[in-house]
């Protein structure tokens, strides 16, 4: 059975055949979505998850039909309580609760909605799957501390599996940051301060989250490179500008970006929040385009970071609206906004004419 009851009685679409050439599919999916069906695929619910849920915490559809009547393209979080009166109580589902909301959720994505798109789950995995009674690793410094590549793949690997178990399709791990400012608050992230170390240890960790084929096996999960590029914060301060000369970009702050996506075709990169040479990351065609795309040949999906989107209106001043930030993030290459997409809501319509470069006709 496929989703809707739009194609009850028809021939099955191509999208739908899984023996077709993916490239194929993608083209025939494209050509029958709506532009608030594309929109819907940009966004994502985080803290208010509660807009699809009853009292108790489980999914309804009912709400759903309500608040996101074309799907969403991503959940944040699923495995949390943010946002719900349960949070007062746990910061985390049950195993058993987190599987039940996640299944219901797909359910109603693939037989409710018109085209049946699945949704994405994201989580944190970034020394361990994080989540109740999951299993916690080393911080990452901990991690490349033991300069053994085997065993990190290892870790990530049984990270993968733990996640996946539950029905999360999407780390947001690992970062290839450099810690090279001992002020900067986020180090416990990194791997270290050395580029190569940083890109062997980023190679098993993607590895290990993803294995060596696509499609994916049952038991991994899709990587987020992080973050593109924080360099070294001014004092130490997470949003504060990166003033890097290019020639340290490219010799330090790229490398392990470079290994990592030449080895492991990682699925998608996040942003980083902060400038560089002035531009923010999240509104940087040349950063984005320039040198992920055509130097770095990385051909997956951007997600932005939290909030990254509406920084571009709070923090950095670029954008005088929500509407200027999803056009400039857009326009760069920003492909979904996290983790709730208000920029992206209802401020696509511009899209329209541009929707044959939307990077979503690349498969993750």
């Amino acid at each position: 059975m496929f989703a809707s009851s739009a194609f009850a009685g028809l021939e099955r679409p191509l999208y739908r055949n899984s023996s077709a050439a993916i490239a194929d599919r993608v083209h025939d999916l494209l050509s029958r979505m709506t532009l608030e069906e594309m929109t819907a695929q940009m966004r994502c619910l985080w803290q208010q998850k509660t807009s699809i849920m009853n009292a108790d915490g489980s999914f309804s559809a009912r709400k759903a039909a309500a608040s996101i009547p074309h799907g969403i393209g991503q959940i944040a979080r699923p495995g949390d309580t943010t946002g719900t009166t349960q949070a007062t109580q746990t910061a985390f589902r049950s195993s058993k609760q987190t599987i039940d909301f996640i299944n219901a959720v797909q359910r109603f994505h693939v037989e409710e909605t018109r085209l049946g798109i699945p949704a994405l789950f994201h989580e944190e995995l970034a020394h361990g799957f994080s989540a109740r009674g999951a299993t916690i690793f080393p911080v990452p410094p901990g991690l490349a501390s033991t300069w053994d590549p085997v065993l990190v793949e290892q870790v990530y690997t049984v990270a993968a599996r733990e996640a996946r178990a539950r029905g999360i399709t999407v780390a947001l791990t690992p970062v290839l940051d450099l810690a090279r400012d001992p002020r900067y608050g986020r180090v416990e992230e990194f791997f270290g301060e050395d580029p190569w170390l940083n890109g062997r240890i980023g190679v098993a960790a993607v590895r290990g989250l993803q294995g060596p084929t696509r499609p994916l096996a049952k038991d991994r999960v899709f990587a987020t490179l992080k973050h593109f590029v924080h360099g070294t914060p001014q004092g130490g301060i997470n949003l504060a500008p990166a003033d890097v000369s290019e020639r340290t970009l490219r010799e330090a702050y790229l490398i392990p970006f470079q290994q990592v996506i030449r080895e492991t075709h990682p699925a998608i990169i996040m942003p980083s929040y902060n400038e560089i040479a002035g531009v923010p990351s999240h509104a940087n065609k040349e950063l984005l385009q320039k040198t992920g795309r055509e130097r770095l040949m990385f051909t997956g999906a951007y997600f932005s970071d939290y909030d990254g989107v509406k920084n571009l209106v709070t923090q950095h001043h670029v954008a005088a609206n929500d509407d200027e930030a999803a056009v400039l993030a857009i326009s760069a290459g920003v492909d979904a906004e996290l983790p709730l997409a208000q920029r992206f809501r209802d401020s696509l319509n511009w899209c329209e004419v541009n929707a044959s470069r939307s990077r979503l006709s690349t498969p993750l």
